[in-house]
């Protein structure tokens, strides 16, 4: 397969400006350069349509990180557009309540099963603090148990490595448990469990295969046993794995759960959502409250993404087009010796290529020099592998001989002990 023919000066450019007057040059650090091989990979994106991108540079690429995500159905996808451009018409925000507020929460509450009441919010990080700011006043304890990443907030990120301006004292509210590890979460109970307010998870944490020995159902248990609420993290699972996320697919319906990814094909909103109870009890004593949270064109696109997705049955196509994604994936992985360092892992609507140091080759190098050459030959990959409605048969037979390609390098490097030898550009950098 070809190498293409590429420049990166318009990235190169932009990114110059723009660490003069942006912190990190990024709004998110999940688009940063650190995420991909920098001097390699394009910094900058102009425009979308399906699967496809193109980079200021004017270069197209298939791309799998999917606008982190949110671009459920595809780039400027039609459906969607249209819903903002009639919305547009009628105005962007108002002074009072839209009718469409009450529109999109009566769809969530139809599909999603732990939905009887809500809030909307505009991201995923402000919807699970919200979350967990109703679960302390509910039960009135401060403690909770989070998984791996809920967000950028301080109750989220005390324990992190990047830190700096979060009170320390907030490290002795928050404990961890890990995923798939029952026993985890039971020693933290021992120890705190008449404070503990809530347990947080993401259904499906990334690089998993989901849950095993019924640990969803079972942590909600203990939570409940111990007078803790059971919450999950659905900004990315939620509307992928089914419409109503992934506790309607696992069948493990909790007590209140966050939605932000998947829900409007791109435009900015989030929702904590959660048995009415929950809502009715709080509300009086709890202050959440946000400008845009009534936004109309984000209202306007979440309502037509998720009829969408309900009548053209996405998520049923996600699982069935990720599931030869990594099937294929692994195969040309094994074709190649190279198994043992290299894997697809994950549910199909949510994959993941991991790595592991193989000789003197650092994971990250491994990583690093597989994103390099597929990028070379036009396929973007970030931190996962986000498929979408408008992957076809034909983009991903590109994919394909794009990685046969790029584990030949691999192979070569491999045997050379050696992966920076053939790097062009910086290896990834771990966000957190």
């Amino acid at each position: 397969m070809e190498v293409l023919k590429r420049t990166l000066n318009k990235s190169d450019y932009y990114w110059k400006r723009a660490n003069r007057v942006i912190m990190n040059g990024t709004q998110l650090y999940s688009k940063g350069t650190n995420i991909n091989v920098k001097g390699v990979s394009p910094i900058y994106l102009q425009k979308g349509n399906g699967c496809h991108v193109w980079d200021i540079d004017g270069t197209e690429y298939i791309d799998y990180g999917m606008a982190v995500g949110t671009m459920i159905l595809g780039y400027n996808y039609p459906v969607v557009n249209n819903a903002i451009k009639k919305q547009l018409k009628e105005g962007t925000n108002f002074s009072l309540v839209h009718p469409k507020e009450v529109e999109l929460a009566e769809l969530l509450v139809k599909h999603i099963p732990c939905a009887e009441m809500m809030r909307f919010e505009k991201t995923g990080s402000s919807a699970t603090t919200a979350a967990i700011r109703i679960a302390r006043a509910y039960n009135g304890r401060e403690k909770i148990i989070k998984g791996e990443y809920h967000g950028w907030h301080d109750w989220c990120l005390a324990d992190a490595k990047r830190n700096r301006g979060i009170p320390q004292v907030l490290k002795d509210y928050i404990f961890v448990g890990k995923y798939n590890d029952l026993d985890s979460y039971k020693k933290i109970f021992e120890d705190h469990g008449n404070d503990i307010a809530a347990v947080i998870v993401e259904p499906v944490e990334d690089k998993t295969e989901g849950p095993s020995n019924n640990f969803l159902q079972n942590l909600k248990d203990l939570a409940h046993k111990n007078g803790a609420l059971f919450l999950f993290d659905e900004i990315v699972t939620g509307f992928r794995f089914s419409i109503g996320g992934a506790q309607k697919y696992f069948n493990v319906t909790p007590d209140m759960a966050t939605f932000g990814k998947g829900m409007s094909n791109g435009m900015p909103i989030s929702a904590v959502t959660g048995r009415a109870e929950i809502f009715e009890k709080i509300h009086k004593d709890i202050f959440i409250s946000t400008t845009f949270g009534g936004e109309t064109l984000s209202l306007a696109a979440s309502i037509a993404n998720i009829n969408e997705l309900s009548e053209k049955k996405v998520p049923d196509y996600l699982w069935c087009v990720g599931k030869k994604l990594k099937t294929e994936f692994n195969k040309i992985t094994q074709d190649h010796d190279l198994q043992e360092y290299i894997k697809c892992v994950g549910l199909p609507p949510r994959l993941n290529l991991a790595f592991k140091t193989v000789g003197a080759i650092k994971e990250t190098e491994l990583k690093s020099l597989v994103m390099q050459e597929m990028v070379k030959r036009g396929i973007l990959f970030t931190w996962t592998i986000f498929t979408s409605y408008s992957l076809n048969e034909k983009d991903i037979q590109k994919t394909m001989e794009a990685y046969v390609d790029s584990l030949k390098v691999c192979q070569r490097a491999v045997k050379d002990n050696n992966a920076l030898k053939y790097l062009e550009g910086q290896p990834v950098i771990p966000i957190l």
